[in-house]
Formats: C-alpha cells, structure tokens, sequence
C-alpha cells in the first residue's frame, strides 16, 4: 500500500470517527431536551466547532443524519425479523411492534424531526422504512389478505402518519405509552387488511 493511501484511509478512518462521535453527542443532547445546535455539539463530541462545520453546515443537516441513522438502524432490525416469512398480516404485527419500539427508542430524535423539518424532508429520510412497508404491502395484497380497493402508496403513506400520530399523542398525554403499540396495531390492521364476509358480518351487527 503507497503512502497516500495509506493517508487517504487513515483521513477517512477519522472522519467516519468524528461523524459517529458528532451523531451520538446530538442524540445525547435531544435526550437532555438541550438544542443541538452546531456549538453545542462540538462542545459536547470535544471537537472543534470547524470540524462539526466540516460535515454540516446547519443544525438541520446533523438532524437529518441523525434520522437517517435512526430509520436505517431500525429498518436493519426490522428486515432481520423477517417480513417475507409467515402470513403478511403476522408481518404486519411485527412491523409494527418493531417499529414501534425503535420509535420509542429514538423519541428525542423523532420529537426534534417533528418540530423541525419538514414532512416531505421526514418522508425522504424514511425511504429505507417505506420500502419495507411497500413491499410488505404488496405481498399482502397479492396473498390476497390485504386491501386492493385503496392504492398501495397510500397505505404506505397512511402508516408513516398513524406512527407519527401515535408518537405525538403519547407526547401530548392524549395516549398512554403502554397502549400506544396496541392502539397502532389495531389501527393499521383495519386500515391494511382487505374485508372478509366474517368481519363485514361483524361490523353490521355493531351497527
């Protein structure tokens, strides 16, 4: 290996450790309710404000890495439960239980999101997530346990927003934290599931 190589990995080495130590003293801080902003970080990582700078010019731009950390972590966890085994609509229970709890596990994250950015830069940072969820989607539909009267991007977009309802609710108190994943459960398995003439059969008599 030449020198410069040498050079360039061992700089790449370092920046990948100084992205890592700038993300987790971010987090630490939304957790502690203080704002991450671009000094604040640096004090807390113990880098200088010019290396932080280095990789985001703006607060938003540490936040958004932040997120898409978080979403692709949680979408790694998710993928190795395995969606494509079983019934869809046992993948869908388990989609949400996951889901779920990685929310609950990055709620300062997802506060911070939901104040701060906007809803088309929050659903650009989910792609990895929402591709799951398609694809979830249309295995469903194509076992025939899932709705076909409503166009799968909706249902997908649907489920971002009822998570996100979810979380708002919890953090409002409208909604305990215990209830919370059942809540969502239930409701993205009426909103997915395609209607059986038992369940129309049960609607009617609550009616």
């Amino acid at each position: 290996m030449s020198v410069n190589s040498e050079l360039r990995d061992h700089r790449r080495e370092v920046a990948e450790r100084n992205l890592a130590a700038i993300l987790d003293a971010a987090e630490r801080l939304l957790e502690r309710g203080t704002p991450a902003t671009v000094s604040a970080v640096a004090a807390e990582a113990g880098l200088s404000r010019v290396t932080v700078y280095a990789h985001f010019p703006t607060r938003d731009g540490v936040l958004e890495a932040m997120v898409e950390r978080a979403v692709r972590t949680s979408a790694a966890e998710i993928d190795a439960a395995g969606l494509d085994d079983g019934s869809a609509a046992d993948a869908l229970d388990r989609l949400v239980a996951l889901g779920w709890r990685a929310l609950d596990r990055h709620h300062a994250i997802a506060r911070a999101a939901a104040e701060q950015l906007s809803s088309h830069t929050v659903r650009h940072l989910h792609g990895s997530a929402l591709s799951m969820v398609r694809r979830l989607v249309d295995r469903g539909r194509d076992e025939g346990c899932f709705r076909i009267d409503l166009p799968p991007e909706w249902l997908v977009a649907s489920s971002l927003a009822l998570v996100h309802t979810a979380a708002d609710e919890v953090r409002a108190g409208r909604l305990q934290p215990a209830a919370a994943a059942t809540v969502l459960g239930t409701t993205l398995r009426d909103l997915f599931l395609a209607q059986s003439p038992e369940r129309e059969k049960n609607q009617l008599t609550r009616e």
